[in-house]
This record gives C-alpha cells, sequence and structure tokens, in this order.
C-alpha cells in the first residue's frame, strides 16, 4: 500500500525528502540497504553502489560497497559523513536511488535535466540487518565434531588446522548441495536413507554426509564408502569404530565390482572419463532418488568430436576442443538423466585436492510425465551435430538395464 507519494511538482524538494527519509531509518536502526543506479559518473566499470549499516570497532557507520563488472571495493564511513556523500553522489553520478528499510521502501529518480521524482512505498516487515563487521558464513557443520578431529581436520582443541581450510571449505558446500537436492527430493520424511559414495578416500564427505543425515535430518542413515586403497579402507573403518558411529561402513572396491541392492543416494566424485557413467548408470539400476556426481577426465568423446564448420575458429584450438569436449560430455549425460525421469543441475563445486575440476552433476528424481521421445531427439541432434558415435551411459542404458 501507498503510504505517501510525493513528485518534484508538488514537493519543493525531494531530495531533502529522500535524505530525510534515509536519516529517519538509520536513527530507528530499521535500514537495511540502499542501492544507488544508473551510474553516469568517469569511474570505468562501475556498475552501482550498495550501502549497509555496519558497526565498526563499536560505532555505528555506512558501508559503501561499490560493485563493478569483475570486483568489489568497500568504504566504511561515519554516519554523518556516510549521509553527506549518499547527498553528494545523488543527481549527477548516480540518477536512481532505491532504500529498504524494515518496514518500506522508498526511490528517488533524477531525470537528464536533473528533476526528481520520488515516493515512499509500505513494505512487507524485513528483518533486521546484521551490523556485524564480519559476519561468519554459515555451516553446515561444527567444528566440535569428533569425527573431524579424527580426520585430520581439527586439532585436540577443535580448531580448525590451517592446511585443512580448503578440505574444510569443500565439506560445507557438499553439504550445503545435499541438503538442498535431499529436500527436493521424495526421501524427505523417510526415517532411513541408504547412501553409497564411490571413491570416498579418506572419507571426509562420507562421515559429514552420515554425521548430517543422523544429527541434523534426523533419520538413520547407511552410509558405505567404496574405495580402491586397502590402507584409506582401514583408516576409515578405525575410525568410525572408535567413535562408535553405527550405519557407517568402508569396503574396498570400486564402482565396477559394487553391486548394492538398493541405494537411495549415490555419490561419486573424481570418478574418471566412463567412470562417472558406470556410476550413474549404477545409481540409476539401484533406484537412486538422487545423484551427486563431480565428473573428470572427460577422454571418451573428444576423439569422435567433428568440429562444425561454424565452430571451427574456436575449436581448432586444442585447449578449446577439450573444454567443449567436457561441455558435450556432460550435457549428454544430463539428457539422459532426464530422459529417466531426473530433474537435472550442473553446477560449481568446490574443487577437489587431486583435481582443478569444479563442476557437479547434480540429479534428483521426480514424478512427472517425462516426453522421452523429445530428449533422445535432442541427444541424438546434439550427436549428429559433432559427430559423437557413442557414449558410455546411453550405451549401458540401452543394454538393457535399467
Amino acid at each position: 500500500m501507498i503510504r505517501v507519494s510525493m513528485t518534484a511538482s508538488s514537493e519543493s524538494d525531494p531530495r531533502a525528502g529522500f535524505l530525510g527519509c534515509l536519516r529517519e531509518s538509520i536513527g530507528q536502526s530499521a535500514l537495511t540497504k540502499l542501492v544507488l543506479g544508473k551510474y553516469r559518473g568517469g569511474d570505468p566499470g562501475l556498475k552501482r553502489m550498495v550501502v549497509r549499516p555496519l558497526v565498526v570497532k563499536g560505532s555505528l557507520c555506512l558501508s559503501f560497497t561499490s560493485v563493478y563488472e569483475t570486483r568489489e571495493t568497500v568504504l566504511n564511513v561515519p554516519v554523518t559523513q556516510g549521509v553527506e556523500r549518499v547527498d553528494q553522489l545523488l543527481g549527477d553520478t548516480f540518477r536512481s536511488a532505491h532504500l529498504f528499510s524494515r518496514t518500506e521502501d522508498v526511490q528517488i529518480e533524477f531525470s537528464k535535466r536533473g528533476k526528481a521524482r520520488w515516493s515512499r512505498r509500505g513494505a512487507t516487515p524485513r528483518a533486521p540487518a546484521s551490523l556485524l563487521h564480519n559476519r561468519e558464513k554459515e555451516r553446515f557443520l561444527d567444528l566440535d565434531q569428533p569425527f573431524l578431529q579424527a580426520l585430520g581436520i581439527t586439532d585436540t582443541e577443535h580448531r580448525l588446522i590451517p592446511s585443512m581450510s580448503r578440505k574444510w571449505k569443500q565439506i560445507n558446500k557438499f553439504l550445503e548441495i545435499f541438503d538442498a537436492a535431499y529436500r527436493a527430493s521424495c526421501l524427505s520424511g523417510r526415517r532411513a536413507v541408504r547412501v553409497v559414495d564411490f571413491g570416498s578416500g579418506k572419507g571426509y564427505l562420507t562421515f559429514a554426509v552420515h554425521h548430517y543425515l543422523k544429527h541434523t535430518l534426523q533419520v538413520e542413515p547407511q552410509v558405505t564408502g567404496i574405495e580402491l586403497r586397502s590402507e584409506l579402507v582401514r583408516f576409515c573403518s578405525g575410525a568410525a569404530s572408535r567413535l562408535a558411529l553405527t550405519g557407517l561402513e568402508f569396503q574396498t572396491g570400486d564402482v565396477r565390482t559394487h553391486e548394492p541392492e538398493r541405494l537411495d543416494v549415490l555419490i561419486a566424485l573424481h570418478a574418471c572419463d566412463t567412470a562417472t557413467d558406470l556410476a550413474l548408470h549404477l545409481g540409476l539400476r539401484g533406484g537412486a532418488e538422487i545423484l551427486l556426481c563431480a565428473p573428470c577426465c572427460h577422454k571418451e568423446i573428444r576423439p569422435q568430436m567433428q568440429r562444425p564448420e561454424v565452430l571451427d575458429p574456436v575449436l581448432r584450438f586444442g585447449v578449446h576442443l577439450g573444454q567443449e569436449a567436457e561441455m558435450v560430455t556432460d550435457s549428454l549425460r544430463a539428457l539422459l538423466l532426464e530422459a529417466n525421469g531426473y530433474t537435472v543441475q550442473v553446477q560449481e563445486f568446490v574443487s577437489l585436492e587431486h583435481t582443478s575440476k569444479n563442476k557437479m552433476l547434480l540429479a534428483v528424481r521426480h514424478d512427472r510425465t517425462v516426453d522421452r521421445a523429445a530428449i533422445e531427439t535432442r541427444i541424438a541432434d546434439l550427436k549428429a551435430f559433432y559427430g559423437i558415435r557413442e557414449q558410455q551411459l546411453e550405451r549401458l542404458l540401452k543394454s538393457g538395464n535399467p
């Protein structure tokens, strides 16, 4: 609902009115943020400026974030100077400003001739802005979990070991992705969940998923880590035994040898080349509701790929051809999963310590009707465009399983 609406013709000084609202929102601790847009200044690449309230060393400030095409810069100034700076920037430098408070939106626009219009509108009540200078990023795990110490991520005082900071980030990012997939799947509400993690390595993600299922999602997990290196299997099994973690086990093997009767979640990170296809196929055969793969070493498609004439200026470079082969391979995998009743996302993930690849293929089963013929046509068209004869996952699916 519009509370007050004013223009330059009905209000002698719209700028003063807007700045008054800014001061009022700051004084009432109601300011959420202020966005300055329609930049007309001389700073190359500057797109907009975002202003937020912030407490620095016990004093309230206004934090100005200048947003460029490829970077951001931040300047924190006392409130009085900050409001003066906004006043200086309005009009000639930024021709629009949008103030968001806890209960209203206030906007001002300047024409090319400098004529101003402004308005105030009521808004759905918002949460107060965080005034913390160093806001702790949300984590899906606490550092005091015993398994983190057992795996060498934290020390005896439950402090993060500096050399493991990248691994800690990877674990939390993985749990963030896993949590979203779990809540979007039909697994939500089940009392027990079976997970198989191929190439589990030292078990960082395997232990984390087990803990998250049991203690955060409150379900009974049956998590199995599959790893070729027997010494790592012994290490992880020993840690799970010492911590008395039920529903968590490790076995020696790989995707070619393991045959689970049934699984709900399949994880396969750093499955080289067609091992990703084998893992996806095994997940389909096992009735998995969620598939989480981080493919790498895309070798199968590249030797088959022909360079379409229109793309020859791009793909004549070997590095570009390799990148294109990766995208085509994972796009075919995504289409094949969609044809089998999954919603598929290809998103960024934190690269593993033994590869620079940072792509995650995430598939969640749905119960909607699928136009399989239309998807198969798209697959055939894509293969024909690049001259691709065969792809492992497609070949496995055509063999009759599932």
